[in-house]
């Protein structure tokens, strides 16, 4: 294991509390009932300046005061008194602490100094702490709750990581509706000393917790948190709800790409790349990690489907097909076995439709059982399984018609017996996943529950948590591999960037820009600049009719619709009054690029933006005059691997333009991919280059050539 903070954080023997009375309203009194009252075995220590009796407990006037140094702190004070405190607990010895207390760098800049000022405390005395601005954390293992809310089941598979405190403590009465239980839950706050990325290591390393989701507003350390994740997701799911992604936040770059690269589509690339399945609601984020948490893997993708009703069987199929799995026709050897227990009118092809049908045992264990072990599906949704729910519900017209009848008269005479049913899954190591109408109160959907047997309220919603176990059965199976070794850096290009930077430029203009590129490998269209009608003339012979004209200065980054470009020029004489025309455009004595005519018919946009948590992130999407209307793109952080680039690559919705079309041949996908690396390579080599833009990339032949390029400099 490795030295991660949370370990010590999430396993103390022994809990120092400053902030607790004994009101039981307020906040620090709730959270020490919290740990008192839901299990926590380990000794708790209140701090109360004048009360010598806290909550039924010892109290101790000060931290100087206490019998031992704890293994951890909570603070439930004042904010000026939080530095003090953390002050006393590293004097002592205590070396991790929570930190509750809120008004930090959420408020503004003394905020962050007072944040500031709590790491300086803690780095000398080697402590690490969760917050500030936290609701605490829970785990389930050792009965550790240390929230507001209550925390009354038993251990789960599911660990938290919350940049909202609601979510670790609000849902807790909600998601114990569910069957869905925590093994770790984590908020962590302002995250000044622990944050996102450590809680995930933590997580990642814990044997009690198989599936991690993560509610993000923001991530931080966005290269520390890539790396984990990467650790993490080949060998357990990882789920991210990211809400921070508005247009608000967008942000508007000098290039295509920067334009392109927003918060929410920089934060879905990021997830792809790190194996990390993205969910939209928080409803999902939760279902589809329990879901993860206690299924086995999938397989494949065959689906068998059983139901008492034909609607809940045909939204299921949709949901499923449109998604990806299959909904195979079972052999006519199971459909003979299916059939000797269904009505003559049922359907024993897949979907299992038994119409409504009472026999639950038939429904929930017999079906299901022949489907897993016949081997003609890799997983099985099963709807309508119901017992006391459905009886409870009927019991007044049950009753209209016999007086007498009691509710457990009703269950004795349709008795469900689900102990072997909730041991399917792990017999044939088959994902089982329910859907019901009815929650808890129905006596089946709480055995599921109890059993870890995912159940959602929807067929749909059924269908949606088995696609997300196809997802990760996607991830799975990704090619690995690592980044290459940066090249040493080139010295004409580095000449180059420098003697720009020294003349007041602000962005390299296109002739500059290719330079680079070349020097790196990137395949650019062949050219030359011209400072005279003359000098255009000999470009365009010696390059070779037809040729393009350009306008060529830093100072003018984008050309198309402003008569600073004329194309398919086949003679001297076109070529010189293009160049006379571009000049009159440009309103000044520009040079003017003549470049060969690439002759290519598909058109991709590839590029580089900087992000403040994430560094240089490379795009690759559909090109031409439509790129940003259409926004069919994707995008990685540098550096990446081949499977990274080549992700890129399938990703965009015009993918079918790398293949065979039209008669043309398919993209050489390697060079394409080195493309996209190499210019990773570029951005982490030269870190003075805030964007590049390289619109349009032609693919002449099987081949990627860029014809236009731009670079914005720091």
């Amino acid at each position: 294991m490795s030295d991660n903070p949370l370990h010590l954080l999430m396993n103390p023997k022994s809990i120092a509390t400053v902030g607790a009375g004994n009101n039981p309203v307020k906040m620090g009194a709730m959270q020490a009932l919290s740990i008192l009252c839901d299990g926590y075995q380990g000794a708790f220590y209140p701090v109360h300046p004048t009360d010598g009796t806290v909550l039924g407990r010892k109290a101790y006037p000060s931290v100087a005061a206490l019998p031992e140094p704890p293994d951890l702190a909570m603070l439930i004070v004042p904010t000026d008194q939080v530095a003090q405190l953390l002050e006393e607990f590293g004097r002592i010895g205590t070396r991790r602490a929570i930190v509750i207390s809120a008004g930090f760098k959420e408020t503004g800049a003394d905020g962050r100094s007072m944040e500031q000022r709590l790491n300086e405390i803690a780095a000398r005395y080697g402590m690490r702490f969760l917050g500030p601005n936290c609701v605490g954390i829970i785990n389930s293992q050792i009965s550790l709750n240390m929230t507001v809310g209550r925390w009354s089941d038993r251990p789960g598979k599911l660990g938290l990581v919350s940049q909202s405190g609601t979510y670790v403590t609000q849902s807790l009465c909600w998601l114990a509706g569910k069957g869905i239980r925590f093994s770790k839950a984590v908020s962590v706050g302002n995250e000044a000393n622990i944050d996102l990325a450590d809680v995930l290591e933590y997580l990642g390393e814990d044997d009690a917790t198989k599936a991690v989701i993560l509610y993000i507003e923001c991530i931080r350390n966005g290269r520390r948190f890539l790396d984990v994740a990467r650790r993490i997701t080949p060998r357990k799911p990882v789920l991210a709800q990211y809400v921070g992604g508005s247009a608000a936040g967008a942000r508007a770059g000098q290039s295509h790409t920067g334009a392109m690269a927003g918060p929410d589509f920089l934060y879905d690339g990021v997830f792809r790349q790190a194996g990390i399945l993205r969910v939209q609601t928080l409803e999902e984020l939760y279902a589809h990690g329990w879901a993860l948490a206690t299924s086995p893997p999938l397989r494949g993708r065959r689906l068998g489907i059983v139901t008492n009703s034909g609607g809940p069987a045909t939204a299921i199929s949709h949901t499923v097909d449109r998604g990806g799995m299959e909904i195979p026709a079972f052999s006519q050897k199971l459909q003979g076995e299916i059939r000797r227990h269904i009505l003559s009118h049922a359907s024993s092809a897949n979907p299992v439709d038994m119409t409504f049908h009472l026999d639950m045992q038939l429904l929930s264990t017999t079906i299901p059982e022949m489907i897993m072990k016949s081997g003609e599906a890799d997983a099985v949704i099963v709807h309508g399984v119901m017992n006391s729910g459905f009886m409870s519900d009927m019991l007044p017209h049950l009753r209209h018609a016999i007086p007498d009848i009691t509710l457990e008269k009703i269950l004795a005479m349709f008795r469900v017996d689900l102990s072997e049913t909730v041991q399917l899954p792990h017999r044939y190591q088959m994902p089982l996943i329910v859907s019901s109408f009815f929650g808890r109160e129905d006596n089946c959907t709480a055995a599921f529950m109890d059993n870890d047997i995912p159940v959602l309220d929807t067929p749909e919603k059924a269908a949606r948590a088995m696609l997300a176990l196809l997802r990760y059965k996607e991830i799975r199976k990704r090619k690995a591999g690592a980044p290459s070794a940066l090249p040493p850096a080139d010295a004409e290009a580095q000449a180059l960037l420098a003697g720009a930077k020294r003349d007041g430029q602000n962005a390299l203009d296109e002739h500059q820009a290719k330079r680079i590129l070349a020097r790196y490998g990137i395949p650019v269209a062949r050219e030359s600049l011209a400072r005279s009608e003359e000098e255009a003339v000999g470009a365009a012979r010696k390059i070779g009719y037809p040729v393009a004209a350009k306008a060529c200065s830093w100072r003018i980054p984008h050309k198309s619709g402003r008569g600073l470009i004329a194309l398919r020029l086949a003679s001297d004489a076109e070529v010189r009054a293009a160049f006379r025309s571009i000049r009159a455009a440009a309103g000044g004595d520009v040079p003017i690029l003549i470049q060969e005519m690439v002759r290519g018919e598909r058109e991709f946009v590839a590029g580089m933006t900087r992000f403040p948590s994430f560094g240089p992130c490379i795009l690759f999407g559909l090109g031409g005059v439509f790129t940003e209307a259409l926004k069919d793109n994707a995008i990685r952080c540098a550096p990446l691997t081949d499977a990274d680039a080549e992700a890129m690559l399938f990703e965009i919705r015009s993918r079918d333009l790398l293949g065979a079309f039209r008669g043309l041949p398919p993209v050489d996908i390697p060079s394409l991919t080195a493309v996209l690396r190499t210019l990773g390579e570029i951005a982490l080599l030269h870190p003075e280059i805030a964007e590049i833009d390289l619109n349009p990339i032609l693919i002449e032949g099987d081949k990627p050539v860029a014809v236009d390029a731009l670079f914005v400099l720091a």
